[in-house]
C-alpha cells in the first residue's frame, strides 16, 4: 500500500517538480545577469532595451525617449543579435 504512493511521488518529482526547479533557476540567473543596454522581451510581449536597473525595478526603453518601468521578474528572455 505504501510503495505505490512513493512511486507516484517519484514520478511527479522527476516529470514535474524537478524540471520546473531547473527552469526557475535558469530564469533567476538570466535576471541576475541583466545589464544596461540588453535587448529583452517581457512576458507581455513587449520588446525593448534596458535603460536602467534598480533592485527589482527595470526601466525599459521601448521607443525613442519612451521608457516604462516594470518589475524585473517580468523579463522573459534576452534577445541575442
Amino acid at each position: 500500500m505504501f510503495m505505490p504512493m512513493v512511486l507516484v511521488f517519484a514520478i511527479f518529482y522527476f516529470l514535474m517538480i524537478r524540471p520546473q526547479q531547473k527552469e526557475r533557476k535558469k530564469h533567476q540567473t538570466l535576471l541576475q545577469n541583466l545589464k544596461k543596454g540588453d535587448n529583452v522581451i517581457t512576458t507581455a510581449g513587449i520588446h525593448g532595451q534596458v535603460a536602467n536597473i534598480t533592485d527589482n525595478i527595470l526601466s525599459l526603453e521601448i521607443a525613442d525617449n519612451i521608457r516604462i518601468k516594470m518589475d524585473k521578474s517580468q523579463v522573459a528572455t534576452v534577445k541575442t543579435a
